[in-house]
């Protein structure tokens, strides 16, 4: 249903590639103008221009930098959500869920779920296996302006990315190519590559790309399932919410003023931070969830063909 439902609304191919361009226009272009400019005017007088997020994180504070390179998510925001109002005629909650109405609690279910299980490994992690690998990192006037910053945007970012790539791009491919399994795998190899310019990458390598691909499959699966964004909207924003309060690395995207900081050698966690996720962690979360959630039908709502629904009334609203 979540797919098929866009066969009510305008959906030539032609709308999808003009959308993608004008969103990523607004995301990466007019959403990094102010970044841009204080990059700019900090380096003003200095012979050198930060290259990377660690260097731009330096040069003009975390919190800062943090609050404009979000800014950035929230423009994309505002553009995605003009191009599906005005080039496709659909509506927010048509493009949220097949359900008639948003299901907030679903959201605020597995919010608080990986937002739990998250924060509890960092913290066993830190008290009783590796305390050398972290240093205590609160401040408190900076943390609390991280906290306004982070639970403002952060929420915009995560939503920017699940919009465009669960809701958007998954719909639209849906649709193009008749068929669930070619959307997921296109929207979830998007995903990963839209990270491949992260610190992360640089230090650990490609092998990362595992975590960041496998994320967007077990994302673009509990999409699929579920028929609706409402629960990787919450996955997605607990996970980049509660790590950007609770721990940083200087070898990261998010560079925070958070409680803690990691000093240890990413190559060593490597095993456990990439692979434990992608092939256990998540495997799990998907039996809770479909338990929860009563899912079945599995081989046709993922792998099956989309086809346009005789009756074009399908949850317009």
């Amino acid at each position: 249903m979540y797919i098929t439902q866009t066969f009510n609304i305008l959906h030539d191919w032609w709308r999808y590639l003009a959308g993608t361009i004008f969103i990523f226009f607004a995301w990466q272009f007019v959403g990094m103008i102010p970044l841009g400019v204080v990059i700019i005017i900090k380096s003003f007088g200095t012979n050198q221009m930060p290259t990377d997020i660690p260097q731009m994180a330096a040069l003009m504070g975390n919190n800062l930098f943090l609050f404009l390179l979000l800014l950035s998510f929230a423009v994309g925001l505002i553009g995605l959500l003009l191009t599906t109002k005005k080039l496709h005629n659909q509506s927010f909650t048509h493009l949220t869920t097949s359900r008639k109405q948003i299901d907030w609690k679903r959201f605020w279910f597995v919010f608080f779920l990986w937002g739990g299980i998250t924060s509890s490994l960092v913290l066993i992690d830190y008290f009783f296996f590796n305390p050398e690998d972290y240093v205590f990192n609160f401040k408190l006037q900076s943390f609390l302006i991280l906290c306004v910053i982070a639970i403002l945007f952060v929420p915009l970012q995560t939503s920017f990315e699940e919009y465009l790539f669960r809701g958007y791009l998954m719909q639209g491919f849906g649709v193009i190519f008749k068929n669930r399994l070619a959307a997921l795998v296109i929207t979830s190899i998007g995903f990963g590559m839209m990270h491949i310019a992260n610190p992360e990458v640089q230090k650990l390598g490609y092998v990362i790309m595992v975590y960041y691909i496998g994320t967007g499959l077990f994302l673009g699966i509990i999409t699929l399932m579920d028929e609706g964004l409402e629960l990787a909207l919450g996955f997605h924003a607990a996970n980049n919410l509660f790590a950007a309060l609770l721990v940083t690395a200087d070898w990261t995207a998010f560079q925070t003023d958070s409680i803690l900081k990691d000093i240890g050698d990413p190559q060593e966690m490597a095993l456990s931070e990439i692979f434990v996720p992608v092939f256990v962690i998540f495997p799990i979360l998907l039996f809770v969830l479909s338990r929860k959630y009563h899912w079945t039908n599995w081989k046709d709502k993922l792998m099956g063909a989309v086809v346009a629904p005789v009756n074009n009334d399908i949850n317009k609203d």
